[in-house]
């Protein structure tokens, strides 16, 4: 050995630096060290994972999960190059899984390698959404109506549609404990139950902005907790008294309704086919709506006046025929019935 090369002050061996070689390094570096045991924390309704105290949604199978548990319970010392973990897992119950670890890699330029056994404990626990349901929790009730008149099947079908993309939106989000917990039809419409205030509101909203309307909301103190007050709300949506379809006296003229904003109605005008917009309280009466419009037989034409027969009661009328009507005599037309006037529908 020459009088320049290193020695290991501990083997005697010849060093690659000042110091222990790499042979005497890695017998004094514990380069790796593996949890004996590790935890799953999961709700048997909804399969939510608990994480310290935090519940998220998962649709992972316990093949997923089992894994990356093991792997998290592997440490490895920050001077290990190119490791490799390699993770069979064996069910031992429902309740307890074993997993056998071999983990690798090079440490200071030599290959290291070590065996363990992880136990997995799946633990089952009631996630915090669940655990409301269960208890019948509830925080509000948003309740679906139509203003002055009877709400439509198409309409409870679209609300439901509504509260359901909407819960879908807000759990997505991360919001766990909004949720619906029931949603029940009755002979005024439709009422949803609710398992936070903020589910409550968006839900309102969204059902006004797609089906028109407004909603109020009205809270009522039904406790505390901690020294805070809790409210249960109730949010009233109210559908509009006139819907797409509907055929309006406004004046001296009729209108059949094409969409309804608020307060605001736009409509056609069944005299001359221009497109207005009215309020709600100058309107005369709600005449009917085209889906209960009658076929009526076209007498004859004389210009602007259409000759009609009344196929129910045969019964003749005339009336003016709108600019968007190319009809001749012998053809049918849809009407709806004012008393004894024949109205043109679109």
């Amino acid at each position: 050995m020459k009088i320049q090369e290193l020695i290991c002050p501990q083997c005697g061996g010849k060093s690659e630096g000042e110091g222990l070689c790499n042979t005497c390094r890695v017998s004094q570096t514990r380069w790796v060290t593996i949890d004996p045991r590790v935890t799953s924390t999961y709700c048997p309704s909804c399969n939510a994972q608990k994480t310290v105290s935090t519940w998220t949604d998962s649709e992972r199978s316990r093949e997923e999960i089992g894994p990356e548990l093991v792997r998290n319970a592997v440490h490895l010392h920050k001077d290990v190059k190119s490791p490799k973990i390699d993770i069979a897992i064996r069910d031992r119950s429902e309740n307890r899984s074993y997993a056998d670890v071999d983990v690798s890699g090079i440490l200071y330029g030599i290959r290291v390698d070590q065996r363990a056994t992880v136990e997995i404990i799946w633990n089952k626990e009631q996630c915090n959404r669940c655990n409301r349901i269960s208890g019948s929790y509830y925080e509000g009730i948003v309740q679906v109506r139509a203003n002055g008149r009877k709400i439509l099947p198409g309409e409870v079908l679209a609300a439901r549609e509504i509260a359901c993309e909407t819960e879908d939106q807000m759990q997505a989000g991360g919001d766990r404990l909004s949720y619906i917990s029931e949603m029940e039809e009755t002979r005024e419409g439709l009422d949803i139950t609710i398992g936070s205030q903020q589910i409550g509101l968006a839900i309102s909203q969204a059902l006004v902005q797609r089906l028109g309307g407004r909603y109020s909301t009205h809270p009522k103190l039904v406790g505390e907790k901690a020294g805070k007050k809790l409210f249960r709300v109730t949010y009233s949506v109210r559908l509009p008294r006139y819907i797409r379809g509907d055929v309006l006296r406004i004046g001296r003229t009729y209108g059949q309704v094409i969409q309804v904003d608020g307060h605001s109605i736009k409509y056609g005008d069944l005299t001359n086919g221009s497109v207005r917009t009215t309020r709600e309280d100058e309107i005369d009466e709600l005449v009917g709506n085209i889906r209960d419009a009658a076929d009526a037989l076209v007498a004859y034409v004389d210009g602007d006046i259409i000759g009609l027969v009344d196929s129910g009661t045969g019964s003749a009328c005339e009336c003016l025929r709108g600019p968007w009507q190319k009809v001749g005599p012998g053809e049918h037309i849809r009407v709806i019935r004012d008393r004894d006037t024949l109205i043109p529908v679109w």
